[in-house]
């Protein structure tokens, strides 16, 4: 057998993704870059959808426009002015048959149609015994209690109406054996004794009043109880007057056909059976036109679909979860469509987990270290490219990448090592090992040996990061952490050798991880307190003397809290004497220390611009000024422009 490969051609590659997960992770990442967390990007992410298909917003604006086509598609009270108009056909023609009838029986006849109650049910059950002489009226009088038998057995049962159409004695006796087995069925269930051949024997005797064809008596219950709660809430939504008329007229139609003992008994079976669905409340429907009884209970049932499907879709409830969302339900409420939508949502939340940029632990969703690497380097990259759009390049650096100095001495290769490889070497231990003539020389792992080097930082930089309150107000905030995060993944991929240390600080100083800086909320806390970030800043540089030491500073406001003599916050604005002498004696400190503070200021208050300056006239450092939007593209390339002039140094 021969097989041929070539390209498919039948249409959409059945193997291509569904979607750009990487995409999926950029556009997360960049609503965390803004101040979102985590959960929150992929909610936006999710909400919005991906490629050609819906996302969770379209879908919910689907279920609600759903909704208000129901809520404006007819009345509740069809089936009771179904059975008033039938009435008074009834009355009409028995009138016109009494009318030319000169006998006192015709009178006394007249004389009791005109006694009638004008309520409905008691009229209707005051006629019960009457004689009708009137064909016409007769008819019309049956046809009233074959309304109300197929309307609520249509209700709780969808399609049986046709079943009812012209049904006997004996097709109405069938159909209460049914519900009595359907009852007794529903009883073994609650004392934990049915069994799947009991219902598939109920199945096969009476599967004809099922068309749905359900698999399992909970298949079965399901169904039922979603229409039998929707009946009791159209039983509610009616007035006082209303519901009694209605209920009488169900309970004499349902009584004569020896149904509605077994109509009764079912009711309660379900409700027991479900007790989670909404068994009760009020539902506004405003159109003009009168929806009959099972009408109205599908249009009910539907509604209760669409509200249930609209908050799951919303995803705002505490432990939210696409797989709460029943693809039963979403099929039933918006269509096949609708679950396809819904499939892919699903496989690009599942993608980003199990590719490893998302991970759940026990106070959320969070970016794995992989993700922060992504988002990182994508911060860079878009730094680098208004630095190329401004004729500012350059970063491509011949020791970029370079794990440390050569020592001279090599060693074997191991899994992970991004060291230089020793060709030499390598091929030596390749021919020792094969010296056989004649033989092709084959290198395997064993052979490899990489350059053995030595780490040594050239820079320690302490990037310190305004995160008082004040930056999320003017909208700072997330361009400050996107510059961060590039600068990290800058120094973190392309000189290693390099340190870098981010510290955040408000009321009070603490050294950051990238995924803390990600998904810092904000406290809401009073107080830029510098005084203390330079501190840990001092502390950092003390753990790499032998590294050229750089401060990087990016706040937006004058420094408003220093720690007290007690070791506590002391915050005041405007800022106290004491509050501005810590911090400059603190700079005075990094300055004797050798460091480089470099300050970038997001916003120009000539309060902050005259104590920057006076950091920059004591310290020797620089102060910018950068314009909304340029920040990221000041620090780092303040960054590169200073390693280059050390490595220049170096070279002399």
């Amino acid at each position: 057998m021969s097989a041929r490969y070539g390209a498919w051609h039948g249409g959409p590659d059945p193997l291509e993704p569904p979607f750009d997960i990487r995409e999926a992770l950029d556009r997360v990442g960049d609503d965390v870059l803004a101040g979102a967390s985590p959960r929150q990007a992929l909610n936006r992410l999710l909400r919005q959808g991906a490629g050609d298909r819906d996302g969770l917003d379209a879908l919910r604006r689907r279920a609600r426009s759903r909704a208000r086509e129901l809520r404006n598609s007819g009345r509740l009270d069809g089936t009771l002015q179904q059975v008033r108009e039938l009435l008074e056909q009834a009355l009409e023609a028995e009138r016109r048959a009494l009318f030319p009838d000169p006998d006192d029986s015709a009178r006394m006849a007249e004389a009791e149609l005109d006694a009638l109650p004008n309520d409905a049910a008691r009229a209707v059950r005051a006629l019960a015994e009457y004689q009708w002489r009137s064909p016409e009226a007769a008819a019309a009088y049956a046809r009233i209690q074959q309304l109300l038998r197929e309307e609520v057995l249509d209700a709780q049962f969808a399609g049986m109406r046709n079943a009812l159409q012209n049904a006997t004695s004996q097709d109405l006796d069938q159909i209460r054996q049914m519900m009595q087995a359907l009852n007794d069925m529903l009883d073994a269930d609650a004392r934990g004794e049915h069994t799947q051949a009991q219902f598939e024997a109920f199945m096969a005797q009476y599967g004809q009043y099922f068309p749905d064809s359900p698999q399992n008596l909970a298949e079965l219950v399901d169904s039922l109880a979603r229409r039998a709660a929707a009946a009791q809430r159209l039983m509610d939504s009616l007035t006082p007057e209303q519901r009694g008329e209605l209920e009488s007229l169900m309970q004499q139609a349902l009584g004569d056909a020896g149904l509605a003992e077994q109509m009764a008994r079912l009711q309660q079976g379900l409700r027991s059976a479900r007790p989670d669905l909404p068994w009760g409340g009020r539902q506004r429907m405003d159109g003009d036109q009168g929806l009959g009884y099972a009408d109205a209970t599908g249009a009910l049932a539907e509604l209760a679909d669409l509200d249930q499907l609209d908050e799951l879709l919303s995803q705002e409830y505490p432990g939210a979860s696409l797989e709460d969302i029943d693809e039963e339900l979403i099929e039933r409420a918006l269509g096949s469509s609708a679950v396809d939508d819904m499939d892919q949502l699903r496989r690009i939340e599942r993608e980003l987990r199990e590719q490893g940029y998302l991970q759940r632990g026990s106070d959320g969703l969070k970016l794995t270290p992989r993700a922060l690497r992504r988002l990182g380097s994508t911060a860079l990259r878009r730094v680098f490219d208004v630095l190329e759009s401004r004729g500012r390049g350059g970063h491509d650096v011949r020791d970029a990448g370079a794990a440390g100095e050569v020592t001279g001495a090599s060693r074997e290769w191991r899994f992970g090592d991004e060291q230089p490889l020793d060709v030499v070497r390598t091929v030596r231990n390749a021919v020792l090992r094969s010296s056989v003539e004649g033989r092709p020389l084959r290198l395997t792992g064993e052979d490899f040996e990489v350059v053995e080097t030595e780490r040594r930082s050239s820079a320690a930089v302490a990037l310190l990061v305004d995160m008082s309150y004040s930056m999320e107000l003017r909208g700072t905030w997330g361009e400050a952490k996107t510059t961060a995060l590039a600068l990290h993944s800058l120094i973190s991929t392309k000189y290693p050798q390099d340190a870098i240390e981010i510290i955040g600080f408000s009321d009070y100083a603490r050294v950051m991880s990238t995924g803390a800086l990600v998904e810092h909320d904000w406290d809401r806390v009073q107080g830029t307190n510098l005084q203390h970030g330079l501190m840990l800043a001092r502390r950092f540089l003390d753990k790499h003397r032998n590294a050229e030491p750089v401060i990087l500073v990016i706040t937006d406001g004058e420094p408003t809290a220093h720690l007290a003599r007690d070791g506590f916050a002391d915050f005041s604005w405007p800022p106290t004497p004491e509050t501005i002498a810590a911090t400059l004696a603190e700079v005075e400190r990094c300055t004797r220390r050798g460091a480089t503070i470099n300050i970038f200021m997001l916003d120009d208050d000539p309060r902050l611009i005259e104590f920057m300056q006076e950091v920059g006239r004591r310290n020797g450092g620089r102060v910018f000024l950068p314009k909304l939007g340029r920040l990221g593209e000041f620090v780092v390339a303040d960054y590169l422009r200073a390693r280059h002039g050390r490595r220049q140094r170096r070279a002399g």
